[in-house]
């Protein structure tokens, strides 16, 4: 197999369940890693170490702590609440051992294009105190910066060591987008490469609805996803690969059964 080096994880939005259900189904099917969010945290009352017991049991690594959203170019009367926002987040990252913060482009309206390297640039250097790196994400509907290749031109500007990019297929081919957007990026800018497949293009008016209920797990949908992988295994990407599907179907099966279908699609779409 293909990307025998990289940590394979699975999102935890993937999955129903408690919390600890989802940890101990991602380890079951023999994901090395998992993407988790603070819903995922609120859901034990907060308490990270429990989580962190929990994980360290599991033999499980955390590929990123999620989702601080509309935190760049926020609006004038916003700014300083989604600061203090940020520096919760990178608190309870820090303290779940996580290593990287996951911060999608703003979908905000009044997003102020003007403010985000700035905002971006202070979210690096307050991670930075706490040893964690910011991975930034172009999602297909934020307001400015919506496309891998925007979202790299916004990194390579601020120029920081510990600001890199999450590669996620669906907002690549969602908006019949190619592999060209990540010409240029170097591998080790790619902080992790989020799959999913979809068997019809969304208009798009239902594009947001189509992401966050109705993808599929790779090799199920029509996504050329075999472009993708194919130019990273030729650039020798080794950092974090995996799944973040959102699907109501999926989240309404035992946890278990999805993490084991979900490792197995998995490993058939990494296969040359």
């Amino acid at each position: 197999m293909r990307f025998n080096v990289n940590k394979l994880f699975i999102n935890t939005v993937l999955l129903g369940g408690t919390t600890e259900q989802k940890i101990r189904a991602a380890a079951d099917a023999g994901f090395t890693q998992i993407e988790i969010w603070r819903q995922d945290i609120e859901a034990v009352g907060g308490n990270t170490a429990e989580i962190v017991r929990q994980l360290r049991h599991h033999h499980l690594g955390l590929t990123d702590y999620q989702v601080l959203l509309d935190f760049d170019g926020a609006p004038d009367g916003m700014q300083k609440q989604k600061r203090e926002e940020a520096l919760a987040m990178l608190d309870t990252a820090a303290a779940l051992g996580a290593t990287t913060l996951l911060a999608p482009a703003s979908t905000h309206p009044d997003c102020m294009a003007e403010r985000e390297t700035d905002d971006l640039y202070w979210l690096s250097r307050e991670a930075a105190k706490r040893d964690l790196k910011v991975a930034f994400e172009a999602m297909a509907w934020s307001t400015h910066i919506n496309t891998t290749d925007a979202a790299w031109r916004c990194v390579e500007q601020i120029n920081e060591p510990n600001l890199g990019l999450v590669i996620d297929a669906f907002h690549i081919f969602a908006r019949n987008r190619t592999v060209a957007d990540l010409a240029g990026i170097p591998m080790d800018k790619i902080f992790l490469v989020q799959l999913s497949d979809l068997q019809v293009l969304p208009e798009a008016g239902d594009i947001i609805e189509t992401a966050r209920h109705h993808r599929l797990l790779p090799g199920e949908g029509n996504f050329p996803l075999h472009t993708l992988l194919d130019y990273l295994a030729v650039n020798r990407y080794q950092g974090p690969l995996g799944l973040e599907v959102f699907s109501d179907v999926l989240r309404q099966k035992p946890p278990r059964e999805v993490a084991g279908e979900a490792m197995r699609a998995l490993k058939k779409c990494l296969r040359p």
